[in-house]
């Protein structure tokens, strides 16, 4: 899947309580002890993908749950939609280089400033690079944040062929040139990687 999504449903349910110590792989942040009581048969997953993942229990429920709060909430209402990989890889391969560009130019970038104004709140320069980096881990996207210094350099490895890396160059580019009037340049590697950098 190109998305992937887990939606938290009411907490009514049955057999197993865990109690969660708050412990956070985000060090700094404030936590709370608080008991659910959760079906065992849904326990039973959780504890397996969390041992397959290398995780205790409590910090791979912490990731779904920051990954809910940061991403999941909102998609029903943010008008986005889980396509799959496949599907988005042949929709883009049968556009030309011209309607490619016109797309990211003309109704992507309208795109991404709406979603992330819904999101965050807020289209600042911090905002949108931390939007970025949560909508690509949900998108079957590796994304890389090296820091050096006041020098960010982001890259990104994706397997959605050459016209999906030209779309989201041509639409990264036109964000940062009219929206933070930073122009920079996006280099594609081989297709599959993009990268670019910027001084904050």
């Amino acid at each position: 899947m190109s998305c992937i999504e887990y939606y938290v449903h009411s907490i009514m349910l049955a057999t197993n309580s865990i109690s969660d110590t708050g412990t956070n792989y985000n060090k700094s942040n404030e936590t709370a002890t608080v008991t659910f009581r959760i079906d065992k048969s849904v326990l039973d997953k959780i504890r397996a993908e969390a041992t397959h993942h290398n995780m205790s229990l409590n910090s791979f429920l912490n990731q779904i749950l920051k990954e809910f709060t940061e991403w999941d909430m909102f998609m029903p209402d943010a008008g986005s939609i889980p396509v799959a990989k496949p599907v988005v890889v042949q929709m883009f391969q049968k556009l030309t280089k011209d309607e490619i560009q016109n797309l990211a130019t003309k109704i992507g970038k309208n795109a991404i400033e709406d979603m992330v104004l819904f999101m965050k709140g807020s289209m600042d320069l911090d905002s949108f690079l931390k939007w970025l980096e949560v909508r690509m881990k949900n998108c079957s996207v590796d994304i890389n944040h090296i820091v050096e210094k006041n020098k960010h350099t982001y890259v990104m490895k994706h397997e959605l062929g050459e016209n999906w890396a030209l779309y989201n160059k041509t639409m990264l580019e036109t964000i940062f040139k009219e929206l933070f009037e930073r122009p920079i340049d996006i280099r594609i590697h081989n297709d599959a990687i993009l990268i670019f950098e910027i001084q904050k």
